[in-house]
């Protein structure tokens, strides 16, 4: 097995890690979705990991889940818990993990040619685009969801399942921008990823 594919695969199993404890940070609200900090962190494992580990990531934390672990918010797990009202959310969390990675990655393709402050802000806008691109389908997954397992209406899913939540999106979209490049670059100086210079979409 070559070097890069066990650091890959240790570095998937380390954010699946992660986003497993975090989830148990989470704050209990009245339309029954609770607020958690499990989407920061799986947007940070596709802006760091890129776009295709990033998403492995995410799966293997759903997998982990749905065989019975309690890793999901509230120290619930099994299939149970992915079938309920806010099994829409669980399930699309990869793809937040893949569209954040595909910003950054069209991103660093875009400004190959730019110079280095037009690297920066192409980089960055495009990173800030695939964050809220993977939110917005995960919040677009999780009210669909949430209307056909509580057969509710539309107004009551985004009162429950979006509303509440745009704020911390705008800031955990901000963090993301902030914190994942800073940790990507610190993983590739330290050999623990490999440096990457382009990226296949």
């Amino acid at each position: 097995m070559k070097k890069n594919t066990v650091k890959d695969l240790c570095m998937i199993a380390v954010f699946a890690a992660i986003i497993s404890i975090v989830g148990q940070f989470s704050i209990p609200l009245p339309g029954g979705v609770p607020m958690t900090l499990q989407t920061l962190i799986i947007a940070l494992a596709g802006a760091v990991l890129g776009s295709k580990k990033g998403f492995w990531s995410t799966v293997i934390y759903i997998l982990i889940g749905a065989i019975g672990v309690p890793v999901f918010a509230g120290w619930t797990g099994g299939i149970g818990a992915i079938m309920g009202m806010t099994g829409g959310f669980l399930v699309s969390f990869p793809l937040i993990a893949l569209f954040t990675g595909l910003g950054d990655e069209i991103g660093v393709r875009l400004s190959v040619s730019a110079g280095a402050r037009g690297r920066k802000v192409i980089s960055s806008v495009s990173l800030l685009i695939g964050v809220l691109v993977g939110y917005v389908v995960n919040y677009a997954v999780g009210s669909v969801w949430f209307m056909a397992v509580a057969q509710s209406n539309l107004a009551t899913a985004l009162t429950a399942c979006v509303i509440p939540f745009i704020p911390t999106s705008i800031l955990k979209a901000v963090l993301v921008l902030i914190l994942g490049p800073v940790l990507k670059h610190s993983l590739e100086k330290a050999h623990v990823l490999e440096v990457r210079r382009t990226a296949a979409v």
